[in-house]
């Protein structure tokens, strides 16, 4: 799509870490050194924290690639939450360390690691374990990890251990308790976001790797870059990847601020605030929850009044439970009586069978990770051009060459779920399972908080929640464009899409007519309409008609034959 029209050879601002994207900012080349030392010379146990985004996981995947020596073996725990058996069982996975007999016990595990250890340390190789995401270690599982370290000859650690995690982690190990642990840290380091300098010359780095030949950002919009993501390297993605989509969907090849803060605007969870409206949203904020606690308050109190027996219950639950301790310790005063003949007693009737529980459903990563090659993104083309009632060519590598030979043509960015229900089409999502790997897989239909997948041409459903945490916004979907031709209109444009869009917009509603209707030129008036309609539809008010605009039209006015989403068509407002 974009790659193409930039002169690009691949996506510049993918959020996967790659080493060959790798920016050496002064800090990252601190951070990288000090993981270097730790791993050849020093035999140590090393810390490296930072915030979300900031090029952890890339600087350790350029480590274990292209710094480590030939006579070193790496074991990478990339899921942390896992109990001290299973931390264990992992670390001897990636070793290719048969497991013991006793497979459930800690001494078991630790003994066949120790003895692959001393292997290693008299075969002249060096052992390194590799934790990611380290602050959601739980207490048992770092005390194992301190013992870990006590694997040592006379004279050096067999053992050499890399914790990653945000700033949780340099708080998890301040703790009193872990101060054993802690002080067996020989290197520390804690990776900063980028500089505004560093911001702009990270954007140019990306954009050079990925074959770009001229300067695509403007000053401008670099400065704006660093002021909405505050130099963390992921945001910085995320926002120019929708930019350049942004300026590819306008037919320019310069992305000005407006581009950038229109790509802030639209990814979810990173709003275009100004600074007034950044320092007044506190402030309105505090006030807004002082207004309500004061009327809710009087209502509250009142309810409590009002329900004494559920106070009780409430105070039973929350733990206080000595009287009904103290009723236990109470005898029971009986009185003795004459027991009566016992009488013949029915014989018990046969209770009815039950029913086994059902097993629980698999999560969506669990899906996700049994899958494997299966969720590549020819198959998920496949699934999706059969909801299109369109032949699929496995021999084409490209879906979206094959969908534009039918007529059809691909929009791929980065969005939400509601530019997904405005939408209005059926989509391939990319989701990452929790081992980093990305799957393709297709969002057949939304209903309620629900959305079904297919993955790998089975059928699923699965709470938004439980999507989001795996999903970054990433789609591809199908459309029919007028005249199977995808160029964005604007002031000046000239032919029969033109038409197709006059002609268009008065069908919707009579507040969108543009007279003369078989106008071909795109004048002053039709730009007026347009942008009535994207007020309307809540689309970027530019008075463009690219791709989503086009879209939003098409789907009011398509056949009923289109594959939707949902089962409703689109609110005409």
């Amino acid at each position: 799509m974009y790659t193409s029209f930039f002169g690009l050879n691949e996506k510049p601002f993918a959020i996967t870490p790659d080493p060959r994207y790798l920016f050496m900012s002064e800090r990252h080349g601190e951070a990288l050194a000090h993981l270097v030392y730790g791993v050849t010379e020093s035999g140590g146990f090393m810390q490296l924290t930072g915030e979300v985004g900031t090029g952890k996981t890339t600087l350790v995947r350029t480590l274990l690639q292209n710094k480590l020596p030939n006579n070193a073996d790496v074991a990478v725990v990339l899921n942390p939450r896992l109990s001290v058996i299973e931390f264990l069982e992992t670390i001897c996975e990636e070793l290719g360390i048969l497991a013991p007999e006793n497979r459930g016990s800690v001494k078991a595990l630790v003994d066949s690691l120790n003895h692959q250890l001393l292997r290693a340390h008299a075969e002249g190789r060096r052992v390194i374990l590799v934790v990611d995401e380290a602050q959601n270690l739980s207490r048992d599982v770092l005390e194992q990890v301190r013992l870990l370290t006590n694997l040592e000859t006379a004279k050096q650690k067999l053992l050499q251990i890399i914790l990653i995690g945000q700033p949780e982690l340099r708080d998890l190990l301040a703790r009193e308790d872990l101060r054993q642990l802690a002080q067996r840290i020989t290197g520390r380091y804690h990776l900063e976001p980028l500089t505004r300098e560093e911001t702009a010359q990270y954007i140019e780095h990306r954009l050079r790797v990925a074959g770009a030949l001229g300067e695509i950002f403007d000053s401008s919009a670099k400065r704006e870059v660093f002021r909405l993501t505050s130099g963390v390297p992921r945001l910085i993605n995320v926002i120019c990847d929708r930019a350049l989509l942004g300026a590819y969907s306008k037919e320019t090849r310069r992305v000005s601020r407006r581009l950038v803060r229109s790509a802030a605007a639209e990814i979810k969870g990173i709003p275009y605030t100004t600074p007034l409206l950044r320092w007044a949203i506190p402030v309105v904020g505090a006030v807004a929850i002082a207004v309500i606690a004061a009327s809710v308050w009087p209502l509250l109190g009142q309810r409590s009044d009002s329900a004494p027996a559920q106070q009780m219950d409430t105070a039973s639950r929350a733990g206080n439970t000595v009287p009904a301790r103290q009723a236990a310790q109470i005898e029971p005063i009986t009185e003795t009586v004459a027991e009566p003949e016992p009488r013949p007693q029915p014989e018990p009737e046969a209770e009815p069978a039950t029913e086994p529980e059902p097993e629980p459903e698999a999560t969506l990563d669990q899906q996700l990770l049994l899958a494997g090659e299966l969720t590549r993104l020819a198959p998920a083309f496949e699934v999706l051009f059969s909801l299109w009632d369109l032949e699929f060519d496995e021999a084409v590598t490209n879906g979206c060459d094959l969908a534009q030979s039918a007529g059809y043509s691909c929009l791929m960015q980065r969005g939400s779920w509601s530019s997904l229900r405005q939408l209005d089409r059926p989509a391939i999502l990319t989701l990452t399972d929790s081992r980093g790997k990305d799957h393709h897989v297709v969002l057949q239909a939304l209903q309620g908080d629900t959305a079904q997948l297919s993955i790998a041409g089975v059928s699923v459903t699965h709470r938004f929640l439980d999507v989001t945490e795996l999903w970054f916004g990433d789609y591809i979907l199908l459309w029919r464009p007028p005249n199977g031709q995808t160029l964005a209109l604007g002031r000046g444009s000239r032919g029969g899409n033109v038409v197709w869009l006059r002609e268009s917009l008065a069908a919707i509603d009579d507040r969108y007519r543009a007279e003369p209707l078989d106008s071909s030129i795109y004048d002053a008036e039709l730009e007026q309409r347009v942008i009535d309609f994207q007020r309307d539809h809540r689309l970027d008010v530019d008075g463009l008609a690219g791709q989503q605009t086009q879209i939003i039209i098409n789907s009011l006015l398509g056949p009923e034959d289109t594959p939707r989403l949902t089962t409703s068509r689109l609110a005409r407002e």
